[in-house]
């Protein structure tokens, strides 16, 4: 379960270095992509739908950190007009995405600090260092996401 947990976490970076080769829309929507698939895994995990392992539980915070640390440079100019959820909202306000992109680091860098060697030892410990990354997530979201209706 360790080596698939991880070889999953890899070829998720691994396709989105391949899409970063040329367009900066592709690779924050694949980014996007890494980071539901880690927050649904949590999500299920946290809600009993999927059984708790902590190896799992690190690879879904070592993806969320990856996707931080890559995700805030991806929206370079011109890019707002392009097919994509991107809400005009973040080259309104590049300070404020900028500012959610850096809480979102903090978040995720303290959730694989908790998270230690081997993942939370537990879902209480998993819960407890998830919490504050997908909260972040949520709030990012509801600013900075064109929203469904």
């Amino acid at each position: 379960m360790k080596r698939l947990a991880i070889s999953v976490s890899a070829l998720l970076f691994t396709m989105v270095g391949v899409a970063a080769a040329d367009d900066p829309i592709v690779v924050r929507q694949s980014l996007m992509q890494a980071a539901a698939a880690s927050a649904a895994t949590s999500a299920g995990m946290m809600k009993g739908e999927i059984e708790y392992n902590p190896t799992v539980a690190k690879a879904a915070i070592a993806t969320l950190y990856g996707v931080s640390q890559a995700y805030g440079d991806y929206f370079p100019e011109g890019t707002q007009e392009g097919d994509s959820d991107a809400s005009p909202r973040i080259w309104e306000d590049m300070e404020g995405f900028q500012q959610a992109i850096a809480d979102f680091q903090t978040d995720t860098a303290a959730a694989v600090q908790a998270a230690g060697e081997d993942g939370p030892a537990d879902l209480a410990a998993f819960q407890q260092a998830i919490q504050p990354v997908l909260s972040n997530c949520k709030d990012c979201h509801e600013d900075f996401r064109i929203q469904d209706n």
